[in-house]
C-alpha cells in the first residue's frame, strides 16, 4: 500500500535533482586566475577612463556630437525596421526569459541549481552597478540634449552607461561563462561578443545613446562577467541552503502527515466473539418459538411423500379449479356412446 501523498510543485521541481545530488565531475567552476585578474584590472581602468573623458568634456564628447549630427538612421533607412527588432536582444526582460529557459534545462540535465543561481547573481550585480551609475551621473540622451557640445551630465538622465549594451554583454556572456567544454566556451564567447557589439551599435544608429554610453556599457558588462568567480562560493552556499531548506520542509511535512491505520494481512482468519447477552438470550428465544408446535419431520426425509410427477388439476381461466363432471364417462367405454336413432 502506498503511503506517500500527491507530489506538490516543489516536490516535482526537486525530483529530478534528487537523482544525482553531486555536480558532474566534468563541469569546472571558473576561478579568479591571474589572467582573469589582469583582464579585470584593465577593464576597470578602461571604465574609469571613459567616465573621466566624459566628465571633462574631452574629444570623446565631441565625437558623440558629431555622430549625433550625422544621424545614421537617416543615412541608412533601409535597415531601420530590422534594427528595431534586433535591439530587443539587449532588453532585460525578453533576454532574461530566453536565457533562463535554456539554463533551466541545463540545471535539469546537470542536476544542479548553479546555472540559474549564477544568472540571478549576474543580473543582480547588473542592476546594482549599472543602475547606480545611471542615477549617479544623470546624463541626458541625444534626443534630449540641451546645449551643443556639452556632456549633458547631472541633468537627471539615465543613459550613461547604456543598459541595453551592458545587459547584452552579461545575459549572453553568461552562456559562455557556464559552458562545460573549452570549445563550447570559445564559440559562445564569440557569439555573445557579436550580439553585444551589434546591440551597442544599434542604439547609436537609432540615436538613443551616445557612443560613449555604449563604450561604458561594454566595460560595465565585462566587469561583471570577469568578477563572477569571486561570487562562486556564495552561489555554492546558496545552492546548499536551498536544498537544506527543501529537506527541512519535507521533514516537517512528513511529521504533520496522518499515519495510516495498520491493515490486517489478507490471509488471516477473522475471529468473531459472540456478545455475552446474545448467548444468554438466544436459547430462550428458540424455546419460546417452538413451545406451541410439535416438531415436524423434514419433507425430504418423509417416505412416500414424493412422486415421479405431481398430478395437477386443470384450472379455469379465472384461476379456479374445474368442477367435476359426474355425467362424463371415461373415453373408449360403451356407456359413453350415445345411441343412434334413425329419422
Amino acid at each position: 500500500m502506498r503511503t506517500e501523498g500527491t507530489l506538490t510543485r516543489v516536490d516535482r521541481l526537486f525530483a529530478r535533482l534528487d537523482r544525482e545530488p553531486q555536480r558532474p565531475a566534468h563541469i569546472d567552476v571558473p576561478r579568479m586566475s591571474r589572467h582573469r585578474f589582469v583582464l579585470l584590472s584593465a577593464t576597470l581602468a578602461f571604465y574609469l577612463s571613459i567616465v573621466w573623458a566624459v566628465v571633462t568634456t574631452s574629444w570623446l564628447v565631441r565625437l558623440d556630437w558629431q555622430i549625433m549630427f550625422f544621424r545614421p538612421y537617416q543615412q541608412w533607412p533601409e535597415v531601420h525596421a530590422f534594427l528595431d527588432y534586433y535591439v530587443v536582444l539587449g532588453q532585460r526582460g525578453p533576454t532574461a526569459v530566453m536565457v533562463a529557459a535554456w539554463l533551466g534545462w541545463r540545471s535539469w540535465r546537470q542536476h544542479t541549481l548553479r546555472p540559474l543561481l549564477t544568472l540571478a547573481t549576474s543580473l543582480l550585480l547588473l542592476n546594482v552597478t549599472v543602475g547606480a551609475a545611471k542615477i549617479g551621473m544623470g546624463r541626458l540622451g541625444p534626443h534630449y540634449a540641451t546645449v551643443i557640445g556639452s556632456n549633458e551630465m547631472g541633468l537627471g538622465g539615465d543613459i550613461f552607461p547604456s543598459g541595453h549594451t551592458a545587459n547584452a554583454v552579461v545575459t549572453w556572456g553568461i552562456l559562455a561563462y557556464l559552458a562545460s567544454t573549452p570549445t563550447a566556451r570559445r564559440w559562445l564567447s564569440a557569439l555573445s561578443a557579436v550580439i553585444a557589439l551589434g546591440v551597442g551599435l544599434t542604439t547609436v544608429y537609432l540615436g538613443t545613446h551616445w557612443l560613449s554610453d555604449v563604450l561604458l556599457g561594454w566595460a560595465a558588462g565585462l566587469l561583471i562577467l570577469l568578477a563572477l568567480p569571486w561570487f562562486e562560493p556564495l552561489i555554492a552556499r546558496a545552492e546548499a541552503a536551498l536544498f537544506d531548506l527543501r529537506d527541512r520542509w519535507r521533514a516537517r511535512r512528513g511529521r504533520r502527515a496522518p499515519v495510516p491505520a495498520p491493515v490486517a494481512p489478507v490471509g488471516a482468519p477473522a475471529v468473531f466473539t459472540p456478545h455475552p447477552s446474545a448467548s444468554k438470550e438466544a436459547p430462550a428465544a428458540r424455546e419460546t418459538v417452538g413451545a406451541g408446535r410439535t416438531p415436524r419431520t423434514p419433507a425430504h426425509l418423509t417416505p412416500g411423500r414424493h412422486t415421479a410427477r405431481p398430478e395437477r388439476t386443470p384450472s379455469t381461466p379465472a384461476g379456479r379449479r374445474r368442477p367435476p363432471y359426474s355425467d362424463r364417462s371415461p373415453r373408449g367405454t360403451a356407456s359413453s356412446a350415445r345411441p343412434l336413432t334413425g329419422s
